[in-house]
């Protein structure tokens, strides 16, 4: 044990550098992540902040129960699963397929110039993304509706309209994180050893059977990771551009638990409650996680651990 110590010493010192980067990004996960989860046990009391946290009075799986028997349970837990659902499987699918096409382009010039345009909308912020998406969708003067009016369709508001807010979130996603998200496949694509697709054009393969053979193969190791992190975020839809596109007409279809927890911790004042379902978000998204990666390392022998 002694011996283990002074060697850990002797390497701490010999690679002080590389320690110190390493502190700065390990104390802002203790402070910023799990020290706050201290605050978790409100979720059981009724909070009271001039008692404090322990000597609020302690009720339990009350506020679950409030949650779980709601007349608005089931609309947000769909909304919230169904948003989610057609996000992942119209949005992952399509950084691999871009990572792909850009792969087999070999023009250098032209290949970046088409990374660098795919990449660019992911510097724009929420508010420009949601302003955009209604200037779009104005019935007088919108994008959409000059579209749809060559084919004879009558003007439509389509951010006034709950079934068009699903496709509005999920296709302006993918536009704006497409290109974003292709970078990794991207980089695990230029590792590829080039005698494979050398070998295979000596066998007469075309580009879609080197696509399928070589190209996803070889990266499908990312590709299963990726998908069982994006697996542990189910639950976890993104509160800011939900919450600008949202409007009183469209709440039926748009209204999902991080909004929901922000109306009633922050606007309500309701912080037992809304940490209880916030707790409820978060160990939905563990068990999807362990679940996921159990069944990817069984099947696949991959996973993140």
């Amino acid at each position: 044990m002694q011996k283990k110590v002074i060697k850990l010493g002797k390497n701490i010192r010999k690679n002080i550098g590389l320690y110190i980067m390493l502190a700065i990004p390990l104390a802002w996960y203790i402070i910023f992540k799990y020290i706050p989860m201290y605050g978790l046990q409100i979720a059981f009391r009724r909070f009271n902040p001039t008692l404090g946290i322990t000597k609020s009075p302690w009720v339990g799986i009350t506020y679950f129960k409030q949650f779980f028997e709601s007349y608005y349970f089931k609309d947000i837990l769909w909304n919230t699963v169904s948003l989610s659902l057609f996000t992942m499987v119209i949005g992952f699918p399509m950084p691999i397929i871009l990572a792909l096409l850009i792969n087999e382009i070999k023009n250098t010039k032209f290949k970046k110039a088409i990374q660098n345009i795919t990449y660019m909308p992911n510097f724009l912020s929420i508010v420009v993304i949601v302003s955009m998406l209604t200037l779009f969708s104005n019935r007088d003067y919108g994008l959409f509706n000059k579209i749809t009016g060559l084919f004879g369709a009558a003007p439509v508001d389509f951010m006034s309209k709950p079934n068009y807010f699903q496709p509005l979130y999920v296709f302006s996603n993918v536009w704006q994180y497409m290109g974003f998200n292709a970078i990794i496949y991207i980089a695990a694509l230029s590792s590829v050893d080039q005698e494979l697709y050398e070998a295979a054009s000596i066998d007469g393969a075309t580009r879609m059977q080197k696509i399928i053979h070589i190209s996803i193969p070889c990266i499908m190791s990312t590709i299963i990771v990726l998908f069982i992190m994006r697996i542990g975020n189910l639950m976890s839809v993104g509160f800011e551009k939900v919450y600008l596109m949202q409007n009183s007409v469209t709440l039926s279809a748009s209204e999902v638990i991080s909004t929901f927890i922000y109306k009633n911790g922050i606007q309500k004042g309701q912080f037992s409650y809304s940490t209880a379902v916030g707790m409820f978000n978060s160990v939905i998204n563990f068990i999807l996680l362990i679940s996921a990666n159990f069944i990817s390392k069984k099947s696949t022998k991959t996973g993140l651990w």
